[in-house]
């Protein structure tokens, strides 16, 4: 190496500082030291730093070339833009074609093959001064080869990516941004290939990247050289970490997905130096890693996003890309840059996206955002196809390109066949603030061009795409001067893929999470069919289950690990405020239509007042799969690390029934107690209310059913569209049991709750119930603040009367 030489090693120097919040900058060369020293492995490589793309340019006399190139484009102009981008680039090549770039590259590479060996290959990666700055990530704007080999290519290949900072989609994206074309540089990062090829490679969030929810590490994962997962061309698979948790020791993950990672990026010969291979139907039904390394992966993603909050004074969640070496098993980091997007929404307002009706849905995949658009569908094949895209269409494609970049932020939504939610598609969409569904594997098939489709995000990870124009109503909500009660506003939640999203909202935990939706939709199963699969009659239900779990040494795994990791990420998300999750209270008809339910249960004329809550946990019939529900609560609690969870008991008729089940649950290793584990009970038949001093010797504290208690107080069943009018929260019976209730659970200093919906819909029963002193009250998440107003005001009431009074 020469003194002032181009090429630097990367645990010498490194690259150019990385810019980070408040103007300030990491070094790489800092960061390698940092992760060498915590054990994270990085390719070894050298880099020409941004020094030589300006010395370059200054030596061959190109600056007002490129000034007069450049100096009165109009962007919109596609075909102008597009012949200016090819002529700039061109003038980068030649200019950077010289003698002392070309000595100083051999020179390095000379060393990386005495270390590797001959023609060792190596990835050519851009980094450009003003990439990943906290409010622009440039991301896919310029060029990165891969498996290059021998000092003539890389020359070739390291010039190629100077001149890339001149493609169509940079020069768009920096008259965006506001960006002089001429004041952004390009480092050029030479490092040796990983052989993910013959392993995995993905890309890791410390975030969640559609909520923005800061205490998990997104993991993403496929097949071979990573390119494929940046193009989104291939569904990866996708893993979280909680880091709280994990920071304890609780090494486990929180829940999994498995992508179909349709093909792998592989080495090839010749001028194009990577191709795509089918990836095996064994493999596509196989995780790409296994939980060691999703582990391992989220402790390097934690290492690096420490050290950059400590260079930028202020916590700065991480994107970093990683791969898998098939030749020795390791793990490299090969890159890592601040997070731009969901890290820079403000918490100061809530919007919330509901559709107001529903139509046929034509196809579904990952969503990307949480909003929902309609418009007229516009199909891209092509660049071509482009020239025709109107603003306010929907975007729709197999893939898309970086330099389909200006179209892009014209749609009013994006829809892609292949992809996950780190693909290009994906984060352009969310810098964008585009609502977008990626890897509906089918969408070009099913939706023509001047269709009217309608794009909904708002429902959780599932995006789906509905033919025709749906109606849908959009709420902004400002949270930071919202007032917040003495009174605990919890929330009611069964579905995980809501929880990051609903835990950023203002509350103060989960008040009742219901299981029965993550054994119904996640699960499908029959918990009985699991414990006894030899039991299932039904030859349809036994090949529909041997296909769920079939990647499993038990049938019984899958249910525990399904449930432990949706009721996991419940509890993960509001850690660590308390999340009551109530145990399973389907009753007979709703089991019987799980897969191989009907081989497990009775008919009945009843069954609202039959063979359901606490009634099944110590019987039979039942034993078995209760069994199966206390393994994953236990795995929660114990090997997650999620303490706050709290269990309720349902439907708990008598005290020898709370009694036995308290009993039972301890035999399955869930002790009341024991590591802090608190048990509810649900208060929502009358004889809880009755018995409510011997209830609470059994139990920690009781959450007010509203529904069920009105229907048995009443005696209304109000899915009855006869008798359905009397059912009211409101009866003066009703307002007698809710009072017995409460001051019962306090006179026995037990906590108190309620669960359902009666506080949101009538004002008079939250003010009722506060006046009474209730410990919280859990509504639905779109009643929460609502809720918190009116509680807000009926104990700013209560003040002024006490006021009064004294």
């Amino acid at each position: 190496m020469t003194a002032s030489g181009y090429t630097r090693w990367f645990k010498e120097i490194g690259l150019e500082d990385v810019p980070l919040v408040g103007g300030k900058t990491a070094s790489l060369g800092e960061l390698y030291s940092a992760l060498a020293r915590q054990g994270v492995k990085v390719p070894n490589g050298f880099a020409l730093t941004a020094s030589a793309y300006r010395d370059a340019l200054t030596q061959a006399g190109a600056w007002d070339e490129l000034r007069r190139l450049l100096a009165d484009l109009d962007k919109r102009r596609i075909a102008d833009l597009a012949k200016r981008a090819r002529e700039a680039r061109a003038i980068v090549y030649a200019a950077t074609d010289q003698d002392n770039l070309r000595r100083e590259i051999g020179e390095a590479y000379r060393q990386l093959e005495q270390e590797y060996g001959a023609n060792v290959a190596v990835a050519v990666r851009s980094s450009a001064t003003a990439e990943d700055l906290p409010t622009a990530s440039f991301a896919g704007q310029h060029e990165s080869f891969l498996n290059v080999r021998g000092p003539d290519d890389l020359m070739i290949a390291c010039r190629r990516c100077f001149a890339s900072l001149f493609t169509d989609r940079a020069i768009s994206y920096r008259i965006d941004n506001g960006f002089d074309h001429f004041k952004v540089a390009l480092s050029v990062a030479v490092m040796k290939m990983v052989r993910s090829d013959l392993a995995a490679s993905g890309v890791i969030f410390t975030l969640d990247t559609e909520s923005g929810y800061r205490d998990v590490v997104f993991v993403t994962g496929a097949y071979g050289l990573g390119e494929n997962i940046v193009q989104g061309t291939v569904d990866p698979d996708e893993f979280y970490v909680h880091k709280p948790t994990f920071n304890k020791g609780f090494h486990a993950v929180l829940s999994r997905r498995m992508g179909t990672k349709e093909m792998r990026m592989v080495y090839a010969k010749g001028r194009a130096t990577t191709r795509n291979v089918t990836t095996s139907k064994a493999a596509r039904n196989q995780f790409c890693i296994d939980d060691k390394d999703v582990l391992e992966l989220a402790r390097c993603a934690i290492v690096v996003e420490n050290h950059y909050s400590e260079k930028a004074g202020a916590p700065t969640p991480m994107d970093v890309e990683w791969a898998k070496d098939g030749s020795d098993g390791a793990l490299y980091i090969i890159q890592a840059r601040p997070e731009t997007v969901a890290s820079r929404r403000k918490p100061q307002a809530l919007e919330s996206y509901v559709l107001k009706s529903t139509g046929k849905v034509v196809a579904s995949g990952r969503a990307v955002g949480e909003k929902i658009a309609a418009g007229k569908a516009r199909l891209i094949k092509n660049d071509r196809d482009l020239r025709a895209f109107r603003p306010g269409e929907v975007l729709i494609a197999s893939t898309t390109s970086p330099d389909w970049e200006p179209v892009m932020k014209t749609a009013a939504a994006i829809i892609t066949d292949h992809g996950g939610r780190t693909c290009h598609a994906a984060i352009i969409a969310r810098e964008l603030g585009v609502p977008a569904v990626v890897g509906t594997e089918n969408v070009t098939r099913q939706v023509k061009t001047g269709m009217s489709v309608t794009v909904s995000c708002a429902d959780g990870d599932i995006g789906h795409v509905y033919d025709g124009a749906l109606s849908f109503s959009v709420e902004r909500i400002a949270t930071d001067r919202l007032a917040k009660p003495r009174t605990e506003i919890m929330v009611n939640l069964g579905n995980p893929e809501i929880a990051f999203k609903t835990a950023m909202a203002p509350n103060d935990g989960v008040g009742l999470a219901r299981m029965e939706f993550i054994i119904n939709q996640h699960i499908g199963i029959h918990p009985m069919a699991l414990a006894q699969p030899a039991k299932v009659k039904s030859a349809h239900d036994r090949r529909s289950i041997r296909l769920l779990i079939e990647r499993y040494r038990k049938p019984s795994d899958f249910f525990i690990e399904s449930l432990s990791e949706g009721v996991g990420t419940i509890a993960a998300a509001f850690y660590p405020r308390p999340v009551i999750v109530r145990l399973s209270d389907f009753k007979t008809n709703e089991y019987a239509s799980l897969l191989g339910g009907a081989d497990f249960e009775p008919k009945e004329e009843n069954p609202m007042l039959g063979f359901r809550g606490a009634a099944r946990y110590a019987h039979p019939a039942y034993a078995e799969g209760f069994a199966l529900e206390c393994a994953a609560l236990r795995r929660v609690r114990n090997a997650m690390g999620l303490t706050n969870l709290k269990i309720m008991i349902p439907f708990c008729r008598r005290i020898e029934e709370a009694r036995n089940v308290i009993e039972t649950m301890a035999r399955h290793g869930l002790n009341r107690g024991e590591g802090g584990l608190e048990i509810f009970m649900m208060c929502e038949i009358p004889n809880n209310v009755i018995l409510i001093d011997q209830f609470a010797k059994i139990f920690d504290g009781f959450s007010i059913g509203s529904n069920d208690l009105t229907q048995l107080t009443l005696g209304v069943d109000r899915d009855s569209d006869i008798v359905a009018f009397d059912f009211d929260e409101r009866d003066p019976g009703m307002l007698q049991m809710l009072t017995m209730a409460v001051t019962g659970a306090k006179r026995n200093r037990r906590h108190v709750g309620i669960c359902g919906e009666a506080p949101a819909n009538y004002p008079e029963i939250a003010k009722f119930l506060t006046e009474l002193g209730i410990d919280s009250i859990s509504v639905n998440p779109s009643s929460i603040l609502r809720t918190m107003a009116i509680v807000h005001e009926a104990e700013r009431s209560m003040a002024k009367s006490t006021a009064i009074a004294s």
